[in-house]
């Protein structure tokens, strides 16, 4: 019998599918077709490696502080448990995030095989994928550290490549690791035969990955292993949150797994094998591979919202909220959302990023954030904004509350346009139906809750002479969040 433990690694700076990804709503999170999220994908096609012979724990999720309760109620939106959220206080690369995952999993004095996978990649074919894992699993068990590789069929500059011994053993033995390599090199790799993609997933049992780091990285392993020792541990609705000590985190070096570890075992005498990987895999990162992975009409276009187009073909356009139309334009990319557009040709479609940064670096919130924030209670959408007022769409999940909280610089008019609201307002505590309404003065405590069973909606005028997030003290919050708009 092999124990696996899977570790779902969710960082993510959400720049490759902007407008449709941000820094609040990486690319894992977004339902880009009919099966749900990446992550949710993710999650579900690990616990279906399970076998009489494969033993799978509920999953370990290392995710980034903000993305905490987006992952929970993705989790409970799918009925998967997970064992514990690490939250990284800072994104610092796969290899301290995978080494968090090592020391929760033997921490109880145990050591499963860990079988590490990013959120943020497709897999087609479940059924080949799972296969694929238990050659893995069955290798790690001996102490060898396994990846696993997708045959390169075309050249493609945007993934590193690894080097195999052919031959007949459970997983073949990695010569070289190729970070992203140029085009011609990259053809050359498809011709040799010898090359694979690196999927970024990994195979190895707790103990030895821990083993090679404090071999390789001994810098890395002290710093996290005092993170982890400061470790504090809080459970939030039935969900169990571990948060490594922040200086000791910050002083970890920012390593990925690769460099830190993998590209160093053939001279350290560490076993390293990779299994082939052929599944329909795609790391979807672009809008480009969007293109490539999802279903598309006769003339090639690949649609999602309220889309027409007239005379056109191989074009992805994916209108959030309003009609987006295209006539005679051929290989292009159209994403809309309601604060920002995107247009650009397929083949550009990696450059992405780089806009990304210029609006980070003009401090323009559009690069971090969307109109419609989610929370754990629910999200907002801010509708409007003008000088001295805000409108916000509030919607709050059936069970839902709001912190009990009060603003030093804004009143708020509440009009519930669905449901039922139960409102607490200074020592009032009242509730309200469609179309009734309150005010709440400026610095006065209150707090908005979902008593139903039934979704919650209400608009939101906000009044005052400051009227960003932060203006919000938190006296009581059932999430565990302090002051802020975290």
């Amino acid at each position: 019998m092999i124990t696996i433990q899977p570790v779902v690694l969710c960082g993510g700076s959400g720049t490759r599918l902007w407008p449709l990804s941000r820094a609040s709503m990486p690319k894992q999170f977004l339902e880009l077709g009919e099966d749900g999220s990446l992550f949710q994908a993710a999650v579900r096609r690990l616990a279906s490696i399970a076998t009489p012979d494969v033993a799978v724990r509920a999953p370990l999720i290392v995710a980034n502080e903000q993305h905490r309760f987006v992952a929970v109620e993705q989790l409970q939106d799918i009925g998967i448990g997970p064992a514990a959220l690490l939250l990284e206080p800072q994104g610092r690369n796969t290899a301290p995030a995978l080494s968090l995952a090592a020391l929760e999993a033997s921490s109880a004095g145990e050591d499963p095989v860990l079988v590490v996978c990013p959120s943020d990649q497709r897999v087609r074919d479940a059924a080949a994928f799972g296969q694929s894992v238990q050659r893995a699993a069955l290798a790690a068990q001996s102490g060898a550290i396994v990846l696993l590789g997708v045959p390169a069929h075309r050249p493609e500059t945007g993934y590193g490549y690894i080097r195999v011994q052919a031959g007949r053993q459970q997983a073949l033995k990695v010569l070289e690791f190729v970070e992203k390599p140029d085009q011609a090199r990259a053809r050359a790799f498809v011709a040799q035969g010898e090359y694979y993609w690196n999927a970024g997933i990994f195979v190895l049992k707790a103990s030895a990955w821990l083993h090679a780091l404090a071999g390789l990285c001994p810098d890395m392993d002290a710093a996290l292993r005092q993170a982890w020792r400061l470790r504090s541990t809080e459970t939030i609705l039935d969900t169990r949150f571990i948060r490594p000590h922040a200086p000791a985190f910050a002083s970890t070096p920012d390593r990925s797994v690769d460099h830190a570890v993998l590209e160093h075992c053939a001279s350290h005498g560490i076993e390293l094998g990779m299994v082939e990987l052929v599944a329909g895999w795609s790391d979807v990162g672009s809008w480009g591979a969007v293109w490539e992975e999802f279903p598309k009409d006769r003339d090639g276009n690949l649609r999602h919202g309220d889309v027409l187009i007239r005379d056109g073909g191989n074009n992805l356009v994916h209108a959030s909220g309003r009609l987006v139309t295209l006539v005679g334009v051929d290989d292009l990319v159209v994403v809309e959302t309601p604060d920002a557009v995107l247009v650009t040709r397929r083949e550009h479609s990696q450059q992405v990023g780089t806009l990304v940064e210029a609006l980070r670096q003009r401090s323009s919130f559009e690069h971090s954030v969307h109109r419609k924030v989610h929370r754990p209670w629910g999200w907002y959408d801010q509708v409007d904004e003008g000088e001295r007022f805000k409108v916000k769409r509030i919607w709050v999940k059936p069970g839902g509350s709001l912190s009990l909280q009060r603003h030093r610089q804004r009143a708020e008019h509440w009009v519930v346009v669905k449901g039922r609201a139960r409102i607490v307002c200074g020592n009032r505590s009242l509730e309200l139906h469609e179309d009734q309404s309150t005010y709440i003065p400026l610095g006065e405590t209150h707090r908005l809750s979902n008593p139903g069973s039934m979704p919650l909606e209400i608009i939101e005028v906000q009044s005052g002479a400051y009227l960003g997030e932060d203006d919000i003290e938190r006296l009581d919050d059932a999430y565990g969040r302090g002051g802020g708009a975290a």
